[in-house]
């Protein structure tokens, strides 16, 4: 059974996930982790639980789910895999983050793409399966990643507890994102847990019932 494994990072509060079971192996989903305390957080919750990192994925490449990108590459060896719809927001993030008064890391931010991940693709490691769903609205080609033997849901920034993604970003659009949400993720079950990009856990079943925007 699959574990999912929450850190939060950065000025932005950006939840970095990593899922992991019991072989060892984990993806490192979103690796917000800005200065070099939080760094070595990612370092010790890795190796406390003896993980082995086999791949490196961005639910999209706004700047808050980026800033560990290059660390996590250079440290665990792996290529950055992400939608090739969010190729050029990734590539706008040292302009993002001057924009929001952020210092740029010395070296650089990411690296750019190892390869890309197409929607429906399989994500499978150790025991895991996970697939990607096609969830553009909050950034133009964001993905998020549900394993259907855990029931639960990597969600980046499109679905949060009583909310959901702002839409006011380049590549933003609000009828999109309700779409993403309706179409793709609420058919997925009640009893769905999603693991959102920002706050706490909830399910598809309480953000059916309660969250205003839906």
């Amino acid at each position: 059974m699959a574990e999912v494994l929450k850190l939060t990072f950065n000025p932005f509060q950006e939840n970095t996930y990593i899922v992991y079971d019991r072989t060892g192996e984990c993806v490192i989903f979103d690796p917000g982790c800005f200065s070099g305390q939080e760094q070595q957080m990612l370092i010790a919750a890795i190796g406390k639980h003896k993980l082995k990192p086999v791949r490196l994925i961005n639910t999209h490449c706004h700047i808050d789910h980026v800033f560990g990108n290059q660390f996590v590459a250079d440290t665990y060896g792996l290529p950055l895999e992400i939608h090739k719809g969010e190729l050029p927001v990734l590539q706008a993030a040292p302009d993002s983050a001057r924009m929001f008064g952020l210092p740029v890391p010395e070296g650089k931010l990411s690296p750019e793409p190892g390869a890309f991940i197409a929607e429906g693709d399989t994500i499978a490691f150790g025991e895991t399966v996970l697939r990607a769903i096609f969830t553009p609205g909050h950034s133009p080609a964001s993905l998020s990643f549900f394993c259907e033997a855990g029931r639960f849901l990597i969600a980046g920034d499109v679905l949060f507890f009583g909310s959901i993604g702002r839409t006011d970003l380049p590549g933003g659009d609000h009828g999109t994102l309700l779409r993403s949400i309706t179409e793709q993720l609420l058919p997925l079950g009640d009893d769905v847990t999603v693991y959102p990009g920002h706050g706490p856990a909830t399910n598809i079943g309480y953000e059916k019932q309660h969250n205003p925007f839906l």
